[in-house]
């Protein structure tokens, strides 16, 4: 078994920073192993117009501490008021990367989402000609479906369809949680990609509910069955260049967690490289992790890969902290349950 892995430097293409004192603490926790990643604009008030995107990129640029570097990759939050021109202009400049669309009330601060999707069409097409990516939030929010059942009718209900109205436009489904995400993506051309979280390599929906309600595990899109869990592992360690990491690591403070409403998300960005390469070990797939690390996704977007590269080492298991401390309150660490080995070297 080998004790040492050297890969390139990774990238995450989903990941949120949040904003003022959580920021300033999480960042570190990203940028000490990553060297990019896509961030999400659902502040409140989210992330609209392409100065906006620049400030927020100003400020995470101005909460990373000395000796680490991070490039913050700018989304914008698509709304029905969307301008098309603005849009073009902030992509055409560099300053955002992609455009994230959520179903109006799927996932935290989602309120101003989508809810007509004909009144989205013009920026889509835009998005299409310039070759800018949409990262899609792939529920639906029929309060009448199941909420386990979300992905599989976004799918069919609102991706598909705008994927077929609007040929050319690059598609991220982001945090895919099930085999029909996976097979959807699968079945797609090299104009569709697909995240998956380390989080949900390894939970299943039994993992939140049995035993006790366990709001550190909760998260949206919830973990599924265990023959979900079972796709997104084959599907990520398979080396198919659709799929790559998207962390979704989503920091809420420990009281909004621990809440009669929880608040929907797990923090992972500390021991996410932890965690996927003992998921990608047990599979016998270690050298298939760089690739999805580190290679399909800068390939999707358009990007090199990164020149420098990170070490990680297997051994006794890494004695991570429960919580990181913010001036807002403690975040609590997402555990897998298990003990992890590898850790990335100095």
């Amino acid at each position: 078994m080998a004790e040492t892995l050297t890969i390139r430097r990774p990238d995450d293409w989903h990941l949120h920073l949040r904003d003022g004192a959580v920021l300033k603490a999480v960042l570190p926790e990203t940028a000490r192993h990553f060297a990019r990643a896509i961030i999400m604009p659902n502040l409140v008030p989210p992330v609209v117009t392409g100065a906006q995107a620049a400030a927020y990129r100003q400020r995470i640029l101005g909460a990373l501490p000395m000796g680490l570097d991070f490039e913050p990759l700018m989304t914008l939050y698509l709304t029905e008021d969307t301008d098309p021109k603005d849009v073009k202009a902030a992509a055409e400049v560099g300053i955002v990367t992609a455009v994230k669309l959520y179903p109006a009330g799927a996932t935290t601060n989602s309120a101003s989402g989508v809810r007509d999707f004909d009144k989205v069409r013009s920026v889509l097409e835009t998005m299409a000609q310039i070759g800018l990516p949409l990262c899609v939030h792939g529920e639906v929010t029929d309060p009448e479906v199941d909420i386990f059942d979300r992905e599989a009718a976004f799918i069919d209900r609102i991706l598909d369809p705008i994927r077929r109205a609007t040929p050319g436009l690059r598609v991220v489904m982001e945090h895919i949680t099930t085999h029909d995400g996976i097979d959807y993506v699968k079945s797609q051309g090299d104009d569709m990609g697909g995240t998956i979280t380390a989080h949900h390599l390894v939970i299943n929906r039994n993992h939140i509910l049995v035993g006790g309600i366990k709001p550190h595990y909760y998260c949206l899109p919830v973990a599924k069955r265990e023959e979900h869990r079972q796709a997104l592992v084959a599907a990520a360690t398979s080396g198919d260049a659709h799929f790559f990491l998207g962390t979704d690591s989503a920091p809420h403070v420990d009281a909004l967690k621990e809440h009669p409403c929880g608040c929907a998300g797990c923090f992972t960005a500390t021991n996410t490289l932890s965690v996927l390469a003992e998921v990608f070990e047990r599979q016998d797939a270690l050298d298939r992790l760089e690739a999805f690390t580190s290679l399909h996704g800068p390939a999707f977007y358009g990007l090199p890969p990164n020149a420098d590269t990170i070490t990680l080492a297997r051994g006794t298991p890494v004695a991570y902290p429960a919580k990181i401390d913010t001036d807002d309150g403690p975040v609590t660490i997402f555990d897998p349950g298990f003990p992890l080995h590898w850790r990335v070297t100095p």
